[in-house]
C-alpha cells in the first residue's frame, strides 16, 4: 500500500499579500490544497485558481466562525481522499523548507490514522531574519473520520480524538508570517478585540487586552536567528519570503469602521484600539463626508491601558494574575 495523500487545508479572506507564495510552497509537499475563500474582495480567488493542486471552495458565511470554515475544509478534503494526511495552515504559515528532505516528514506521512501532529510555531519578526517560538501547535492529523468540533474562535483546526497518539515534530517547524507586516497584524488584532466585544459583551476588557497584546512583550531570550535551511529550498525555487510591503489600510480597518457605525464608539471605549488615526482611515473609506471619530475613552480607561501596556511583561505571573482579579470590581 502506498502512502496516504497529503492535503493542505487553508481558509482565505483577502490574502493576496502572501497567498501566491504560500501556494507555491505548499504545492511542493502537498498533493492537494483546499482553499476556502470567504468573500475576498482582492485577487485571492484569482490567485488560487491558477494553481492546479488547488480545490477552491466558497465559504458562504457572512460572519466569523472558525468551526464552520474548518468543517468546510475537512469535509471537502474527505471528498478528495479518505483517509489522508491533513495539514491545516493559514496563508501566512509555511512548513520550513526542510520538509522536502527531512526523514521526519517521511515518518509522519506513514503514521497510523488518528495520529495528530504538533509543530513548533516560529513567529517571524518584521526584520524577516529573526523569530520567536511558540511550541506545540496542533496543525496536522492523519484522518480517521472523526468529527470536527469547536467554537467560533481559537479552537482546533482539525479533529482531535480523545487519547489520540501524537507526533511532535523536532526538525520541521511552521514559519508564521503574521508579524512580518506589523501594521497589518495590529489592524487584525484591533478587529479581533472589537469582534470579541460584540460577540461576547460580558467578557472582561482586561482579558481581551492581554490576549491580543501578547506580542508587545517578546522576551529577548526567546528570539532566535532564522536558520538559512528553513527557507533555502524555497528561495532556490524563486519563492521569495524576504519582502512584504505594508499597505496604507487593511480590510479589517473597514470592518471596524462598520462596527463603529452599527454599535457606536462608546461600545469599544475599553478596547485598546485607539492608537491609530481613525479619522484618516474613515476619510479613505467614506471620502469628504466621513463622520468624525473621537476617542471615547475616559481618563480612567486611558490610565488602565497604560497600566496594562507597562505590565505586559508580567502578564503571565501569578502575582499579576491575582492582582488583576481586583479590577473586576471596577468593570475591568
Amino acid at each position: 500500500m502506498g502512502r496516504l495523500p497529503i492535503i493542505c487545508l487553508t481558509p482565505v479572506k483577502n490574502e493576496e499579500w502572501i497567498l501566491e507564495r504560500f501556494l507555491q510552497a505548499a504545492s511542493l509537499w502537498a498533493d492537494h490544497i483546499v482553499v476556502a475563500d470567504q468573500h475576498s474582495t482582492d485577487t485571492s480567488r484569482a490567485i488560487a485558481s491558477r494553481f492546479p493542486k488547488v480545490r477552491l471552495v466558497h465559504n458562504q458565511d457572512v460572519t466569523y466562525s472558525e468551526v464552520s470554515r474548518q468543517q468546510l475544509l475537512v469535509n471537502t478534503a474527505r471528498l478528495i481522499a479518505q483517509p489522508s494526511v491533513l495539514i491545516a495552515l493559514d496563508a501566512d504559515e509555511f512548513l520550513t523548507a526542510n520538509v522536502l528532505t527531512s526523514p521526519e516528514w517521511q515518518q509522519a506521512v506513514g503514521a497510523a490514522p488518528g495520529t495528530v501532529f504538533e509543530f513548533t510555531w516560529a513567529n517571524v519578526l518584521s526584520d524577516l531574519t529573526h523569530y520567536w517560538a511558540v511550541p506545540s501547535r496542533f496543525l496536522g492529523f492523519v484522518d480517521d473520520g472523526s468529527e470536527q468540533k469547536g467554537g467560533d474562535i481559537h479552537n482546533n483546526r482539525l479533529p482531535f480524538p480523545r487519547g489520540a497518539p501524537r507526533m511532535v515534530f523536532k526538525d520541521i517547524f511552521v514559519l508564521h508570517y503574521q508579524y512580518a507586516d506589523w501594521a497589518r497584524m495590529q489592524s487584525k488584532h484591533r478587529w479581533y478585540q472589537c469582534w470579541e466585544r460584540v460577540r461576547y459583551p460580558h467578557k472582561r476588557a482586561l482579558d481581551i487586552y492581554r490576549l491580543y497584546h501578547h506580542m508587545d512583550h517578546i522576551p529577548r531570550s526567546t528570539i532566535r536567528q532564522l536558520p538559512c535551511e528553513w527557507r533555502a529550498a524555497y528561495y532556490d525555487r524563486d519563492i521569495d519570503l524576504g519582502r512584504f510591503a505594508a499597505q496604507p489600510m487593511y480590510w479589517w480597518d473597514r470592518e471596524v469602521l462598520g462596527m463603529f457605525e452599527r454599535y457606536g464608539t462608546e461600545t469599544f471605549r475599553k478596547e485598546a484600539i485607539w492608537d491609530c488615526d481613525w479619522n484618516n482611515l474613515a476619510r479613505q473609506v467614506y471620502g469628504e463626508n466621513a463622520p468624525r471619530i473621537d476617542d471615547p475613552r475616559r481618563p480612567t480607561d486611558k490610565a488602565m491601558h497604560t497600566f496594562l501596556r507597562t505590565t505586559q511583561p508580567l502578564a503571565n505571573t501569578l502575582p499579576m494574575q491575582a492582582f488583576q482579579k481586583l479590577f473586576a470590581l471596577i468593570g475591568w
